[in-house]
């Protein structure tokens, strides 16, 4: 079942003499339970086409489908619900608020969206990510590897259709950053979650299923 398309995706800064193509064109499809891994140098187009694939930005043309819906159909108010809902984000630099616990941190996305919060769930989601005994600590007090992981379970919590992970070990040590893609793929195949990965680590990127490169705003090859 196909979770997400790309079409012709194309993203444009400036114009005349200082015109910059930082997408051209791309085009592919994502079905339900994958593991994708984007791959490309920096400056490659790789950051922009994930912040496209988020709705965090708008292309210059081309469309997006997230679970058959037009996500730039969506005026910003309604893209901002549709994002917080269905798309978990992971960051390179976690993201955590610092004056929220473990716990708060991960249950924030429900929060903002006045949604209750089942406390099964929500152990469940701690002993998955190992974080049972620093569920009331603040980010401040937490390992890099455990401050990602918190990230992990906010990106995850939702039950989105996708989750994009934007570098997600680029601020790890080489112990953390394995432990870091092993949760992922582990919440790949326990959790059947759709999981797309930007890194320039091709190391990294043999945990997923395919591994796309792109270079110079384009796709060069799919393994």
């Amino acid at each position: 079942m196909e979770i997400l398309r790309i079409e012709n995706l194309t993203k444009i800064y400036g114009k005349d003499t200082t015109k910059v193509v930082a997408l051209d064109h791309v085009s592919f499809t994502v079905e339900k339970g994958e593991f994708i891994a984007i791959v490309g140098a920096s400056g490659s187009g790789k950051s922009t086409l994930l912040h496209l694939i988020g709705g965090v930005d708008r292309p210059t043309s081309g469309k997006v489908y997230i679970d058959g819906k037009d996500i730039f159909n969506f005026n910003d108010d309604k893209l901002a619900i549709f994002r917080r809902r269905q798309v978990g984000l992971i960051y390179q630099f976690y993201n955590l608020i610092p004056i929220l616990n473990v716990e708060e941190n991960i249950t924030l996305p429900l929060s903002l969206d006045n949604r209750k919060i089942d406390k099964k769930e929500l152990n469940e989601m701690l002993k998955l990510l190992g974080l049972q005994n620093r569920r009331y600590h603040l980010p401040n007090e937490l390992s890099g590897g455990q401050q990602q992981r918190t990230s992990i379970g906010r990106a995850l919590i939702t039950n989105p259709a996708i989750i994009l992970a934007d570098e997600p070990t680029g601020n790890l040590d080489s112990k953390s950053s394995d432990e870091i893609v092993s949760l992922l793929r582990k919440t790949n195949k326990d959790l059947k979650q759709t999981i797309i990965m930007i890194t320039h680590n091709l190391e990294i990127a043999k945990y997923a299923d395919r591994i796309i490169k792109i270079e110079d705003g384009k796709i060069i090859s799919e393994d």
